[in-house]
């Protein structure tokens, strides 16, 4: 198992267990681009080779990580994980996603025509409130009631479901930053469009360390 005390063998380690067990790895990840929620279980050499990224440089920055002392969701048990995952990842999503349609939908009415407007970002926000939104029921009415009750059945198919939806809101992270050239402001947006992509950004980060947290951390305990 890989530690904080234990550095050994990095390339060789999934994304997954790098993120879960260095504190500074997910920010480290997303600003070179590689993808530890969804494709958490790559290997870091492997990661680095598909991205043209080098690899010597990744570890060398990943050891020197600064270790102390500060709680991460692995260190939490599954009842406060679970109340971590529902209070800062669910009720957020539910509350900042209809701003952002409205912010969104603003935006292209008001700048249709520019070359940089995100023409249908308003409609894949709406259906992804919609179906973040069921999915998160299901986490909450079903999944995580019968994980903090002991899981006393086999949970290997639902938590499979929740994985591909998983994968679905990846690739809608994907198409967000095509439709915006990756939360590229113009040099003459307004202060609405810049509000929607700091908005947006805030979002997909929030969305990201949802998924790696629930696919690396909670899920693998009932696995």
């Amino acid at each position: 198992m890989l530690t904080a005390g234990n550095l050994a063998n990095l390339d060789e380690r999934t994304l997954g267990e790098i993120a879960v067990a260095l504190p500074g790895a997910t920010a480290l990840f997303r600003g070179v681009g590689l993808d530890y929620c969804c494709g958490g279980q790559v290997t870091l050499r492997d990661a680095a080779a598909a991205s043209s990224l080098e690899l010597a440089v990744i570890v060398a920055e990943l050891s020197g990580l600064k270790q102390g002392s500060v709680t991460t969701p692995a260190d939490l048990d599954t009842g406060s994980l679970i109340e971590t995952i529902v209070t800062r990842f669910h009720r957020v999503h539910s509350q900042e996603l209809p701003e952002l349609i409205r912010l969104a939908e603003r935006v292209e009415v008001v700048h249709q025509g520019h070359v940089s407007v995100p023409a249908g970002l308003a409609v894949l926000l709406k259906a992804m409130l919609g179906e973040l939104t069921i999915h998160m029921q299901k986490e909450e009415l079903v999944l995580f009631p019968q994980m903090n009750n002991g899981a006393t059945m086999p949970l290997g198919f639902p938590i499979a479901a929740m994985m591909a939806e998983h994968q679905e809101h990846g690739a809608q992270l994907e198409e967000i930053k095509r439709l915006t050239h990756d939360l590229a402001v113009p040099a003459d947006g307004c202060m609405t469009w810049r509000a929607l992509y700091s908005g947006l950004a805030k979002f997909m980060d929030d969305l990201i360390e949802h998924i790696h947290i629930e696919n690396n951390i909670l899920f693998p305990r009932f696995l």
